[in-house]
């Protein structure tokens, strides 16, 4: 924000303040998110609320943008830092006050691919819209994801290659999920600049992703169809 703005969160009313946050978080400006959201805090306001309310809301119109091609990766990742200030301050107390996800989810790049700037913008987009995330890094062989599943029991598997030589190993871990009995405890997504939709049902996962924003509507997507699912096997 700029001198000339000369801006005093505290001087806005909840409503407005709410607004200012999603507005920074649009700017990239963490400093000021972090502060909107400690002000929210002071207030009274609930972890969980700021959360969705400011910065998941906050979050959802970059997704949007950028799905659009108005914001592009390097604004959405100033985005995703502003997001990650916000949540560094949020994190413990939804921690303590045992507030609802969305969901789980593991992701990590695969073997042989040391590419991970779309993996950590969707890292941190999924994390903007209420999932807990556990990344696992790059240069993953089939053990990582598998010891992964087992530690974390995650909702959803997420996979990153940006190499046309390292994504067939997505099916490597596929196939070695099906051995273990387990391909059909979770949803598998995949994504990277050489993968499309006919290679990701080849492979046998359940979606491609073409980018960040379309890898969270995907997630909250196959979610709700699991949920429904689950409650209509009971």
């Amino acid at each position: 924000m700029s001198d000339a703005d000369d801006l005093d969160l505290r001087e806005l009313d909840d409503e407005e303040l709410v607004k200012q946050i999603q507005d920074d978080l649009y700017d990239g400006l963490k400093d000021e998110v972090a502060e909107g959201v400690n002000i929210l805090l002071e207030r009274e306001w609930e972890p969980y609320s700021i959360l969705t309310t400011a910065l998941v809301e906050g979050m959802r119109i970059v997704g949007v943008d950028f799905r659009d091609g108005i914001l592009f990766v390097p604004e959405v990742l100033m985005s995703a830092n502003a997001m990650k200030a916000g949540m560094n301050i949020l994190r413990p107390l939804l921690a303590e006050s045992n507030a609802p996800k969305m969901g789980k989810m593991v992701i990590g790049t695969v073997k042989g691919d040391i590419h991970d700037i779309g993996k950590n913008l969707v890292t941190m987009m999924m994390e903007g819209a209420g999932f807990e995330v556990i990344d696992i890094g790059i240069n993953n062989p089939i053990e990582n994801y598998l010891d992964a599943l087992e530690e974390h029991q995650p909702d959803i598997l997420g996979m990153s290659a940006l190499l046309t030589t390292t994504m067939p190993y997505m099916k490597v871990v596929i196939d070695g999920m099906k051995e273990r009995g387990i391909r059909d405890d979770y949803i598998v997504m995949v994504g990277g600049a050489p993968l499309n939709e006919q290679f990701s049902e080849a492979i046998g996962a359940d979606a491609y992703c073409r980018d960040a924003a379309v890898a969270v509507d995907t997630a909250k997507q196959l979610m709700h169809r699991r949920h429904n699912q689950m409650a209509a096997a009971q």
